[in-house]
């Protein structure tokens, strides 16, 4: 099952507590104080991992605890500090403080590491303590506690192109056309349950990540449907690919399809419908197709495009269309 939100509890290595001991050796006429420091407590970082799709390793456990830092020992022995407690996560994931609810960071690059809990200080042993007038002192300090934090971690996907449409457009097949993606495809409506990343290869030197985001309907910004819980995910992205198709099963107009889904983008986030937007009629197999593809130039004013991913035609168009969009040729 996507997961894309979790709320957990995070807890920092407490430090190791200093040691109190003094030195005690036969032909040592003289000791005193050798107690060591403790270690410090293990942090607890998030990781961004290209190669996690999902939250749903963390949903299961609500509490992540860091190692606590080794107790000093004698003979000025210092105690070892823990391991860091490393949490993998997709890149794109936003790390919020649940009880304040603000940003802490937004891990938005493979490899980004955040703190998100600082482990314990060591506690200091007694040898620390010895001076000139104090020259047995048996003070030694504990270790400092770890910081402990609730944390919601929500994921946005990193896509350059967001493909969008009614359910049943033809989103998840374009995709598995254009990359190594496969999402499920079948012929009804909310195929797609979850959103889909692909990379798409336009030349040697080229590509882009294109997500497929589950078919949304009328009043998905207010909680109705499946992708609304989605609209998220297509933030992020550049361009949006808007999908038409040219006779939906159930009798609806496919114009007044594409005016829908826009006012939806609008009302979620009003960003969205200043994004730039490439629209598609799909399945051009069909008869209905130029027909369609007239009405939005004359109704809309705007010039589709044609593919059909059945049979390939207009899917390099689209590609390169796309490309020139993310990485417009340079004027010398």
């Amino acid at each position: 099952m996507f997961v894309d939100e979790v709320e957990i509890e995070v807890i920092a290595g407490k430090g190791g507590d200093g040691c109190a001991s003094f030195r005690r050796e036969k032909y040592v006429p003289r000791g005193g104080p050798d107690g060591g420091d403790g270690g410090r407590g293990g942090n607890v970082i998030f990781r961004a991992d290209k190669d996690i799709s999902g939250l749903g390793h963390l949903a299961m456990q609500k509490v992540w605890k860091a190692k606590n830092g080794q107790q000093g020992q004698s003979s000025q022995c210092h105690g070892a500090s823990a391991e860091d407690l490393i949490i993998s996560v997709p890149v794109g994931t936003m790390v919020f403080d649940l009880n304040h609810d603000i940003l802490l960071k937004d891990l938005t690059e493979n490899g980004a590491d955040f703190i998100v809990a600082r482990g314990g200080f060591g506690g200091k042993g007694n040898l620390r303590f010895k001076t000139a007038t104090n020259r047995a002192p048996r003070t030694a300090t504990p270790g400092e506690a770890g910081q402990s934090r609730q944390i919601r971690l929500e994921l946005k996907m990193i896509a350059q192109v967001g493909l969008v449409g009614k359910p049943n457009a033809g989103k998840s097949t374009l995709l598995s056309r254009l990359s190594r993606a496969r999402p499920e495809v079948a012929s009804y409506p909310f195929t797609t349950k979850s959103p889909c990343l692909g990379l798409v290869q336009v030349d040697p030197d080229r590509s882009f990540v294109m997500a497929d985001i589950p078919g949304l309907i009328e009043g998905a910004h207010q909680g109705i449907g499946l992708g609304h819980d989605f609209l998220k995910h297509i933030q992020r992205a550049g361009i949006l690919v808007h999908l038409v198709e040219p006779c939906p099963d159930d009798g609806t107009d496919p114009v007044e399809n594409y005016r829908v889904i826009r006012s939806e983008l609008e009302r979620y986030d009003a960003e969205l419908g200043k994004r730039q937007e490439i629209v598609v009629v799909t399945k051009t197999d069909l008869p209905q197709a130029a027909t369609v593809a007239e009405r939005f130039r004359e109704e809309l004013k705007c010039e589709p495009m044609l593919i059909s991913s059945a049979t390939g035609s207009g899917l390099r168009e689209l590609v390169f269309r796309i490309a020139e969009i993310l990485n417009p040729p340079t004027c010398w």
